[in-house]
């Protein structure tokens, strides 16, 4: 995607595909209460980025959840190419670890590049996790159990979703966000 504003882009697939597409019947409620926070790094090299994680790992912790329940740290810069993004992860997680956060904040991971093990590049389950930029998204780990615990069947959301984007297909999903 060609935006030159990550936030605003960010937020268009959020609402069109994440919340319209029900991808993530959790999204609704923390955007309905504003309670996403949107964040652009600066990164241009994993070690920055790292230490940005860092600092908005502590910064969700200390949060009022009523205020930010979530944080979506978009960046652009750097980890563009899918593979290294993804080796990253790893030090997203050690990083949640060293803080003492393994158990309260989880790092979920979204790529205009996502690619699960062993699907081919096109495979459209791939799209789920598919955003405009490369980000890391920041959950606290009491809303996720209690969002749920609040669903029916948690384990048809998957089944659902690659449903749903096999019928739209990736172009049906590249307009969607258009």
């Amino acid at each position: 995607m060609d935006n030159p504003d990550p936030i605003t882009a960010t937020r268009r697939w959020l609402q069109r595909a994440v919340i319209g597409l029900n991808l993530c019947p959790f999204a609704k409620a923390v955007q309905a209460k504003d309670q996403i926070r949107y964040v652009l790094s600066e990164a241009t090299t994993p070690e920055a980025l790292l230490e940005e994680l860092a600092g908005e790992l502590n910064w969700l912790n200390e949060t009022d959840p009523a205020v930010v329940d979530t944080t979506l740290l978009i960046h652009p810069r750097v980890l563009q190419d899918f593979l290294d993004y993804n080796d990253f992860l790893d030090q997203a997680d050690a990083a949640v670890d060293a803080l003492g956060l393994e158990g309260e904040i989880q790092v979920a991971s979204f790529h205009p590049d996502y690619r699960f093990a062993g699907t081919d590049p096109d495979d459209p389950g791939n799209l789920t996790n598919r955003s405009p930029y490369p980000m890391l998204h920041l959950l606290r780990e009491e809303s996720v159990e209690r969002a749920v615990e609040a669903f029916p069947d948690p384990d048809a959301i998957v089944d659902r979703n690659i449903a749903t984007l096999e019928k739209l297909g990736a172009e049906g999903f590249r307009k969607l966000l258009e």
